[in-house]
């Protein structure tokens, strides 16, 4: 039960001043991060409350109302494997959905939806009301609370023993605007784009998180004055446009796709009607409005310092990285099925609005165009990452959590990946019995294990200089890393940490029960010249010429696994339960026959650098006197302190001679 106390100072004021509320875990941001976090949190027993600046927006989409994409798909795929809400609520929402890079192999598969904006926020927001253990709070963080403590110690000098105390520093909690304080044993921090967030739109400034929200003014100071270092970064968000003042007879109709696919392997058919997007592109007559402006952008005039997003340019950045480029292809998308208001994908833009407005009138299709807002950049406080744990614990403060866009990354789908992960070891350090030490269980995964294991190690490993987005390049175990088996990689692993609940756990089993028994009937039929004779030559590929086993039949690229069943009766039957999701089960079980070679082989690559992962270096070595390293890499190792040494060969600057001698120090 939620314990309510309150301190009073009665001498001097004669008024309560403090209301204290206890709970184990505090989140402070309702974004994506926030949201995945809380529900963690909640959802493995601990008493959890999440703060949040506007009950109302919820988990709002600030930018593109889309979920999924090339990488992001995937993650999203392996939130909803571990027990995460997002692709159960991309599901109910979505209004167009679409399987990108089909022309690839399934390795490169990856979801992507548009949501209806206020359907997803609604629907976030039931799920947040009837989470137990889950309160929220209203109101605006501004002041962290540290405690400090001195612990004795000990130096090795020249030989002897000299004690020296350590301090450590522990969160205890958070101070609100409105002067409630909110205790608990750990914190995470998801705030966004908030902390000290300034908008742009040409040379106008003004201070906010969000249009029409206001900025968190002091919150990182209280962060930043325990030794945790911040920096800025950029991001930005293309024109609000009326529909019904677009010509759709100069664009090209993109409908999206109504086959089984969906992101979470939970319940059931995407339920909403689909809606088509459109396609239209710039031309050389707004590159001209555009560039004539280009000195009163504030990415050009010194006004933006800061560095935002590669992948994600301006069309500002575009015109001056592609200056011989005539055209830039935009994306006409809904925002949901009540609203007329559309989102101009690709046109992100921070220049004066009637830049803005006169160039996308020199676009045929929106050559009447009616505007809801303009474009504009946002400027915010990030945290170098590099001072994490892998649990996304701070170095500096035990029981202070970091996700989302204040650990440097952009996107919704990495801030729910980063969310849950914290969420889920928030809630592990407020169940452990001995807080005085360096705690126990945590909740951390592998780079073969998930896209969200690339994307913390990347984080704390390597750091960032400019927006972080996940790739599947950035992934060396991409077979691995499918966006069909997330649920085999993860959810078994999240019910034992109590992330996932039994109902998951049971829904994967007997979907996996389903894939082996298809696998073991390929594998076990054999298939002869006489059987097969004709069909192989009608489906394109060559007859047989001796028996083989029907498993052997589908590593051929003109076989799948429909056609095979038309050849094996028992196999036809296989595919036909459970009749709710039998799509889902014949594709993974095809999947895995189909490439178990590149599989076993990339599985045989990970179990190598796993016996690196093994060795812990954390603690073992004072870098900076060890002169058979290059000085960057004493540096380097230094400053981030890997706890393995494959996360030593992964930071940048360290070399594999690095390595080796490290390796030569740790034998003697």
């Amino acid at each position: 039960m939620l314990i309510y106390e309150t301190f009073s100072n009665f001498a001097r004021h004669n008024v309560w001043k403090y209301m204290i509320l206890k709970y184990d875990v505090i989140i402070i941001g309702g974004g994506h991060a926030g949201c995945e976090a809380a529900c963690a949190s909640a959802n493995m027993g601990a008493k959890t409350c999440l703060v949040t600046m506007d009950m109302n927006k919820i988990a709002q989409m600030s930018c593109n109302p889309a979920v999924g994409g090339i990488a992001k798909g995937q993650i999203v795929r392996e939130v909803d494997a571990l027990g995460g809400q997002m692709g159960l609520i991309t599901d109910a929402t979505a209004i167009q959905f679409r399987m990108l890079n089909r022309s690839k192999g399934p390795a490169m598969w990856s979801p992507r939806a548009q949501c209806d904006r206020e359907k997803f926020i609604s629907q976030w927001r039931r799920v947040l009301d009837n989470t137990h253990n889950l309160d929220i709070w209203q109101d605006q963080a501004d002041e962290l609370i540290v405690q400090e403590t001195a612990t004795a110690g000990n130096n090795k000098e020249n030989g002897s023993k000299t004690y020296i105390p350590r301090h450590i520093k522990r969160v205890t909690g958070v101070r609100t605007i409105w002067g409630v304080e909110l205790h608990a044993k750990a914190v995470v921090i998801t705030a966004g784009t908030f902390l000290n967030g300034m908008m742009h739109i040409g040379d106008k400034m003004v201070a906010g998180g969000r249009i029409a929200e206001p900025a968190v003014k002091h919150f990182t100071e209280s962060i930043t004055r325990h030794g945790i270092t911040s920096a800025r970064m950029k991001t930005g968000t293309p024109v609000r446009i009326d529909r019904r003042s677009v010509h759709f007879e100069d664009t090209e109709m993109q409908p999206g796709e109504t086959d089984f696919h969906k992101f979470s392997y939970m319940g059931e058919a995407r339920p909403l009607p689909q809606l088509p997007c459109w396609t239209l592109s710039t031309n050389a007559e707004s590159h001209e409005v555009l560039r004539r402006s280009m000195e009163s952008s504030p990415l050009y005039n010194g006004q933006i310092n800061s560095i935002g997003p590669r992948y994600c340019p301006s069309i500002e950045t575009k015109l001056t990285t592609f200056p011989d480029r005539h055209s830039h292809p935009l994306f006409l998308e809904p925002e949901g099925m009540d609203t007329n208001e559309m989102y101009l994908n690709g046109f992100s833009s921070s220049m004066p609005i009637n830049a803005q407005i006169e160039a996308l009138k020199c676009i045929p299709a929106l050559r009447d165009v009616k505007v809801y807002r303009p474009g504009y950049a946002i400027e915010y406080d990030f945290f170098d990452p590099t001072l994490l744990k892998h649990s996304l614990e701070s170095k500096k403060i035990e029981g202070l959590f970091f996700a989302g866009q204040v650990n440097g990354t952009t996107g919704y789908e990495e801030a729910a990946g980063q969310g849950l992960v914290a969420g889920a070891n928030a809630a592990l350090l407020a169940g452990d019995d001995n807080t005085e030490t360096s705690y126990g269980t945590r909740f951390v995964m592998h780079r073969d294990e998930s896209y969200i294991g690339v994307l913390i190690d990347d984080l704390v490993t390597k750091g960032v200089d400019e927006p972080y987005r996940m790739f599947t390049s950035r992934a060396e175990y991409r077979i691995l890393l499918r966006q069909d088996d997330a649920d085999a990689r993860l959810t078994k692993r999240a019910y034992e940490l109590g992330i996932a609940g039994r109902n998951r756990f049971d829904w994967w089993e007997e979907k996996n029960s389903h894939i082996e028994h298809i696998i073991e009937i390929c594998r076990k039929t054999s298939m002869s010249p006489k059987e097969t004779e004709g069909m192989l030559e009608a489906f394109g590929t060559t007859p047989l010429r001796t028996g083989c086993k029907a498993i052997e039949l589908l590593g051929r690229p003109q076989i799948d696994i429909y056609k095979l069943a038309e050849m094996i009766p028992e196999l036809k039957e296989a595919l036909d339960a459970p009749e709710n999701r039998k799509e889902e089960i014949a594709e993974a079980a095809e999947v895995r026959m189909k490439y178990a070679g590149y599989i076993e082989r990339e599985r045989d690559i990970a179990e190598k650098m796993h016996r690196l992962e093994s060795m812990k270096i954390k603690g073992k070595f004072d870098y900076m006197s060890i002169n058979h390293i290059s000085i960057e890499a004493r540096q380097k190792l230094s400053r981030i302190n890997p706890e393995t040494l494959a996360q030593a060969s992964r930071i940048p600057g360290v070399s594999p001679s690095d390595i080796n001698v490290l390796l030569v120090l740790m034998g003697r």
